[in-house]
């Protein structure tokens, strides 16, 4: 893979997921809040996303992971031996307004996987989605309700999030796969 284009370095991130939190909690408040993120990266923006809206509103928000291997529609393509996470969620869903948070947006899948996994959990008032990244091309009818950045990337071209947890770098690529 050859990277082509940065997207975001890390100012931009930064900035970026503090109006992200500033947005969360105008339009969904604190009340009944809980916020799960996507494993890994997703994750990781979560807890990003908890920690300035902790700064912001003075509230701790419940904060949860979910991993969505075994939930996934090709499990059986990623690998022949997928490694499976743990999904922490540690407060009741039911009844809560919950902030769904993940690094790219992209045929939707995920998103779905995601969501058969809480239904799974209980009953939340509501579920918001919150992407870093929009790269269209979705395949199902998902739309995120926060978005980061929207970019046009190409069917051949991928949408790599870095970040310094798992990264020891912040930005976003947009990377060509080579054929």
């Amino acid at each position: 893979m050859e990277e082509r284009k940065k997207v975001m370095g890390k100012t931009e991130m930064e900035k970026t997921l503090f109006s992200l939190s500033q947005e969360v909690l105008e339009k969904m408040g604190e009340k009944d809040l809980a916020i799960i993120g996507i494993r890994k990266r997703g994750a990781i923006l979560a807890k990003r996303i908890a920690e300035r809206i902790k700064t912001l509103g003075k509230k701790e928000i419940p904060l949860g992971a979910l991993d969505i291997t075994l939930y996934r529609d090709d499990l059986s393509v990623i690998a022949p031996q997928p490694v499976v996470h743990q999904t922490e969620i540690p407060f009741n869903l039911t009844g809560k307004n919950i902030l769904l948070v993940d690094d790219v947006l992209y045929t939707g899948r995920t998103v779905r996987a995601a969501l058969d996994e809480l239904i799974d959990f209980g009953r939340p008032r509501e579920i918001k989605l919150l992407v870093l990244v929009d790269r269209g091309h979705r395949e199902l009818p998902i739309q995120p309700d926060f978005v980061g950045k929207k970019v046009t990337a190409g069917e051949n071209e991928m949408v790599e999030v870095k970040l310094k947890e798992s990264d020891q770098i912040e930005e976003v690529l947009i990377i060509e796969r080579k054929q």
